[in-house]
């Protein structure tokens, strides 16, 4: 599991008009080929009257699935574009359908490059991107008489607190970055002074919002 990557907030759509014609980037989290395909087919049903619907995703820790269609468009002028806007910003597990609406002002292919590009860089920015960074998440169990001190000290840590539990002792359970366990129990060993169970119970990523470019 990669420690970090970026991928869009979630789903939504942006409309831009060039030259007369409209573009609507549709853009979505998908976390397979199937997924991806199911939302591309469910685009084109809703916008069956479009003059294209035009699409491309990136699926996998490695970008190991990539497809670009350029609808009818000429070749290369769409798909390709769309997708080299998603390399370019780093994105993981997105895909994007532009449907374009034909003004009656031809582009040429230059133009079309630029518009498939923008507007997928608007849907983009439009939806959100987001920083996932995979959390190892610790519980740490303890006598009441150290809550405070605990508590206080993970408040003020890098280490965000996922919960509490006040059963026969007092059970937080922590996110540590992964990477930093070793760090984390050490620390943690010297807060409680060795009076503290310090257990990992698994791991999943947070998100954290990446500021509009």
């Amino acid at each position: 599991m990669l420690s970090t990557y970026y991928t869009v907030k979630g789903t939504g759509e942006h409309e831009i008009a060039i030259q007369k014609s409209r573009f609507i980037a549709h853009v979505r989290r998908v976390t397979s080929e199937e997924e991806a395909q199911e939302f591309i087919d469910s685009i084109k049903k809703q916008h069956w009257n479009a003059s294209h619907n035009c699409s491309c995703y990136m699926i996998g820790e490695q970008d190991l699935i990539q497809k670009a269609n350029d609808d009818g468009e000429p070749s290369g002028t769409a798909g390709v574009p769309m997708l080299e806007v998603l390399k370019k910003r780093g994105l993981k597990d997105t895909a994007v359908v532009v449907t374009r609406y034909f003004g009656g002002i031809k582009l040429g292919a230059g133009g079309l490059i630029r518009a498939y590009s923008s507007a997928t860089s608007e849907g983009i920015s439009a939806v959100g991107v987001v920083k996932r960074q995979l959390m190892t998440i610790y519980a740490v169990s303890f006598e009441y008489t150290l809550l405070g001190k605990v508590e206080n000290a993970v408040r003020s840590s890098d280490y965000p607190l996922k919960h509490i539990e006040y059963l026969d002792q007092v059970k937080l359970e922590i996110y540590v970055a992964a990477g930093a366990e070793d760090a984390f129990e050490e620390w943690m060993t010297n807060l409680t002074n060795g009076k503290a169970l310090i257990e990992q119970t698994g791991q999943e990523y947070l998100e954290e919002d990446v500021p509009a470019k």
